[in-house]
């Protein structure tokens, strides 16, 4: 981090405020940004995680490809403007809305890249993998027709995307397996085969109890135990969520180098469950964040939740600091940008040299800010002033966030309302 900086912004005026690197957002459904305040309604029986799938399907079934664009690129945008400068699309709309393929196999996966290119942010592609509805290979449901995918006809998808992305100098390409209830071992095992060896590798994991308990019904271990017994798993891999986890899952999971790809926000709106955070850090675990289903777009407001999480679980404070003395703030920020980049797999996380010029920053004459430096500015942009202390954002040197605006904001705004007013009910 960096004091009063004075930073060139392409035309020669100074940009002054405190100078973070701009933090990866390594999960994130794009289409899901339609759903703000939409499912905050009690249904008729026991509200949960699974209910609010059903809700979700429905709008991914309505959704055609300009729609995915436009609300794609408004989300990027709001990405920017919190201080993310890279998002992970774990993009598992693949088809038309009967399941029948578009003349470009990868056509969806497409949209949500040229909105990162309106958006000007970094991104690394995930299109998701997802053939079953349940662990085994249980058979697909109609909600899900858009999702599913061989291995031959995923491949597909994957070298399109390959060749497309040797052209775009901020984007990545790994792949998602959606989750071991949407896919066999032999499935992905065949997929990771025919790919890149270093490209990244993310899949949900242990986000419900009722998903680890129909996997330890199915196979007799847990979500998390079965991944690390199958797989060789390391630094490549994100493991999203893991929330559910045994003591002896987490140190294997720490150990293995994977990063916890955690999502706090989405986790407590869903009801998921807390993530054992001080045993994972404590044992040397990577982290990283995303804002998932979006519903709010903040890094500030996921690290706060992430340590506040803790607290009310232990009735204690500064529970991920790391030892007396210690900045909560800083841990959790250095731990986000560390495990972000890898996850991403781009040269992001760290103002020097040998890194992309991917830098937030901080307005100092916010009320929150004024006085405030080095590590004490870190705690109180993240536990208190949050979005709003976001002034300026840079991407690989480009100004993409002015004072508050983003360059190409009322274009991508204007395609956005359009698409709500088609697509809510």
């Amino acid at each position: 981090m960096t004091d009063a900086i004075v930073a060139g912004s392409g035309e020669g005026e100074p940009i002054s405020g405190i100078a973070i690197p701009a933090i990866p957002n390594v999960h994130s459904h794009a289409h899901q940004r339609l759903m703000l305040g939409l499912a905050e309604r009690a249904g008729p029986g026991a509200d949960s995680f699974w209910t609010w799938r059903e809700a979700m399907y429905g709008f991914a079934l309505r959704l055609g490809p300009e729609d995915l664009e436009a609300v794609a690129a408004q989300l990027y945008v709001e990405m920017l403007k919190s201080g993310f400068s890279v998002v992970g699309e774990f993009q598992y709309l693949h088809h038309q809305p009967d399941g029948s393929a578009y003349d470009n196999p990868a056509e969806l996966s497409l949209r949500c890249l040229a909105a990162a290119e309106q958006a000007g942010i970094g991104i690394t592609l995930l299109p998701t993998l997802y053939g079953f509805s349940g662990f085994g290979g249980k058979e697909a449901i109609s909600g899900q027709r858009r999702f599913l995918n061989g291995a031959d006809r995923f491949l597909r998808i994957h070298e399109t995307l390959r060749k497309e992305m040797a052209n775009h100098p901020l984007g990545r390409l790994g792949i998602s397996p959606h989750s071991f209830r949407a896919v066999t071992a032999e499935l992905l095992s065949e997929v990771i085969a025919a790919i890149d060896p270093t490209a990244p590798i993310h899949v949900h994991v242990a986000e419900q109890v009722k998903e680890v308990d129909d996997c330890v019904a199915w196979c007799g271990r847990r979500p998390v135990e079965f991944l690390l017994d199958s797989f060789d798993v390391s630094s490549r891999w994100t493991a999203i969520h893991a929330t559910h986890m045994t003591a002896a899952e987490t140190l294997r999971l720490a150990e293995s180098g994977a990063i916890a790809g955690l999502c706090p926000t989405t986790e407590a709106n869903l009801g998921d469950g807390i993530f054992p955070a001080v045993a994972y850090l404590a044992a040397q675990g990577a982290i990283a964040i995303g804002s998932d289903s979006h519903i709010t777009v903040s890094p500030a407001e996921d690290l706060r939740l992430l340590e506040y999480s803790q607290r009310l679980r232990d009735l204690t404070r500064n529970a991920l600091a790391g030892g007396p003395g210690q900045s909560t703030g800083r841990r959790l920020l250095d731990a986000a940008l560390a495990g972000g980049a890898r996850s991403m797999d781009q040269p992001v996380g760290v103002l020097a040299p040998g890194y992309r010029a991917d830098i937030t920053v901080l307005d100092s004459t916010h009320s929150a800010l004024i006085g405030r430096s080095g590590d004490t500015a870190l705690n109180t942009w993240i536990f208190s002033a949050g979005n709003a202390a976001v002034k300026d954002v840079f991407v690989a040197g480009k100004h993409v966030v002015r004072d508050r605006r983003h360059y190409n904001e009322d274009a991508i705004a204007a395609r956005f309302r359009s698409a709500v007013e088609r697509l809510t009910p």
